[in-house]
C-alpha cells in the first residue's frame, strides 16, 4: 500500500520540529519516501551509504526517532525484531508477516473490521487504535 509521502512532506515536517536538514538527512528523508517495503534502520543505513558513505547510522537513527516523534512514521517490531518503519499517511491496513522470508505484506480486510468492532461492541467498547499482525508461513 504505497503512500504518497514525498521527501518534501518529511523535510516539512522535521523543519517544523525545528531540525535542520543535512545532505544525509535529505538522503535518508528521499530514500524513505521511495521505499514501498517495511525497511529497518540497518537497510535505510545499507541503501543511504550506497549514496553517500559520510553517512552515520547514528544519524539514520536520530533522523527516525525524530520522524516517529512528529507522526510521520509507524515503527513496528515483528515478532521482536528490529524495528521497521512505514509511512504513517498510509490507510488502515493490517500485516501478515512471513516467518521464513521475514517479508511483510498489507492487506485490509473490511470482514476483518467489522468483526472487530462488533466484538469491541458486544464487549461494551469502542476501538479508538488497533493493529493486526498475522504470523504465517506460505503453504507448500
Amino acid at each position: 500500500m504505497n503512500t504518497m509521502t514525498t521527501s518534501n512532506d518529511y523535510e516539512q515536517q522535521l523543519r517544523h520540529a525545528g531540525v535542520r536538514i543535512t545532505r544525509q538527512r535529505r538522503i535518508i528523508l528521499d530514500i524513505l519516501s521511495d521505499s514501498e517495503d517495511h525497511p529497518d534502520a540497518l537497510e535505510i543505513f545499507r541503501r543511504a551509504v550506497e549514496i553517500d558513505n559520510s553517512i552515520s547510522l547514528s544519524t539514520v537513527y536520530r533522523t527516525m526517532k525524530l520522524l516517529e516523534e512528529q507522526g510521520a512514521i509507524h515503527r513496528h517490531a515483528f515478532n521482536g525484531g528490529p524495528s521497521r518503519f512505514e509511512h504513517a499517511g498510509a490507510e488502515h491496513h493490517d500485516h501478515i508477516i512471513d516467518m521464513e522470508s521475514g517479508d511483510v505484506v498489507e492487506f485490509h480486510s473490511e470482514k476483518i473490521e467489522r468483526l472487530q468492532e462488533e466484538i469491541a461492541r458486544e464487549l461494551g467498547y469502542e476501538i479508538v487504535h488497533h493493529r493486526l499482525e498475522l504470523y504465517c508461513r506460505k503453504i507448500k
